[in-house]
């Protein structure tokens, strides 16, 4: 069954989300309970399986399941393939979700799918799927939530920022002037969890001001791991600047911001094969742009990881260069660190940051 072998190359983590889904959410398609086609689906992949994706789940969502299964004498052929059909469905549609918000997801399932098909899908995910605070702004140009973000207060600003998308918040936080980006970064780091009152409040009057409409109200993102997370989507300069002003105002906390970053000259901490992955993706001209100005240690790390011929070319090139403006070597360091991070999301690398360095797991 092609559905079936479909869903169990997934990860445990995301086959747990899988189940939270469906026990969450009901459709026509199959005449069952949200509970009880999360028992299902479990029951079809099987004991191992499905101890696997307890190990993902809260104590109450087992015991509620469990005895779900133990309810269940027994799950046709037809039911089994209704639950991995759905529990597809509701997987791409969060995946068009997250790349370009319910609009978007809807838009793709309707040329699909049909208009009624995926309005049900759409609705289902609805119900049981968290959405981002503020996701009406995904698709909006950063200069224009900046042109409606620079007359709020310090703190607004920060709450809207670290409830964006990385991307989206990396080039709004670009926006601010100088000063104002280390002030609205320092209460970033300090953001915690805030009331879903506030930000359905601040999403209305946002929303308003765009005339835009669809909100969620969950909780806030924030802390000094939001912050890095942004940092490490901005552009260098943006980033100097922010750990710069707040090492000034809070030395601590830039340092913590910091351990959570990656930037150029950490390719030092790089293994050798990690280091030869990344050269094989990177443009040589930018490379001998983003060498120039760095520490002996980080040139020699990467001239030995190298062939012989490629480290003297290198080398060459970087002799005949013109002087440099350090925004364009900035710009350069921050493409080879776009490769690094490419890698790392797309698991062929692993970089350690803060205090896993050293582990061994």
């Amino acid at each position: 069954m092609a559905m079936a072998e479909d869903v169990e190359e997934r990860s445990e983590t995301g086959a747990a989300t899988a189940v939270a889904r469906l026990a969450g959410s009901s459709s026509p398609k199959l005449k069952a309970g949200g509970r009880q086609k999360a028992a299902m689906l479990l029951i079809a992949l099987g004991p191992g399986k499905a101890a696997e994706i307890f190990n993902h789940l809260r104590d109450d969502e087992i015991e509620v399941l469990s005895l779900e299964m133990a309810k269940t004498r027994g799950v046709s052929p037809e039911s089994t393939e209704a639950v991995f059909g759905e529990v597809i469905e509701n997987a791409l549609a969060s995946e068009f979700i997250s790349e370009g918000g319910v609009a978007y997801a809807r838009d793709v399932l309707e040329r699909s799918l049909g208009g009624d098909r995926a309005a049900e899908i759409v609705g289902r995910l609805n119900v049981v799927i968290e959405m981002r605070p503020f996701e009406f702004l995904r698709r909006t140009p950063p200069e224009q939530v900046y042109a409606f973000l620079r007359n709020e207060a310090p703190q607004t600003l920060a709450l809207v920022i670290a409830n964006l998308h990385q991307t989206l918040a990396a080039q709004v936080l670009a926006q601010l002037p100088p000063g104002d980006q280390a002030e609205v970064a320092m209460r970033i780091a300090r953001l915690s969890e805030t009331s879903p009152d506030v930000i359905k409040a601040v999403e209305s009057v946002i929303r308003g001001k765009l005339s835009n409409v669809a909100s969620q109200d969950y909780s806030a993102a924030g802390g000094v791991k939001s912050l890095a997370d942004i940092l490490n989507h901005a552009d260098r300069p943006t980033e100097r600047n922010v750990l710069d002003n707040l090492a000034e105002i809070d030395a601590a906390v830039a340092e913590e911001v910091r351990m959570l970053l990656f930037t150029f000259e950490d390719i030092v901490k790089l293994d050798d094969r990690s280091i030869q992955l990344v050269l094989k993706d990177v443009d040589q001209k930018d490379l001998a742009l983003a060498l120039r100005g760095v520490s002996d240690e980080v040139k020699e790390r990467i001239l030995s990881n190298m062939s012989q011929r490629g480290a003297e070319m290198l080398v060459e090139e970087m002799a005949y260069q013109p002087p440099q403006r350090r925004r364009n070597v900035e710009e350069a360091q921050g493409r080879v660190v776009g490769v690094v991070r490419h890698l790392e999301e797309a698991g062929a690398i692993t970089i350690a940051r803060g205090s896993e360095e050293g582990e061994v797991l």
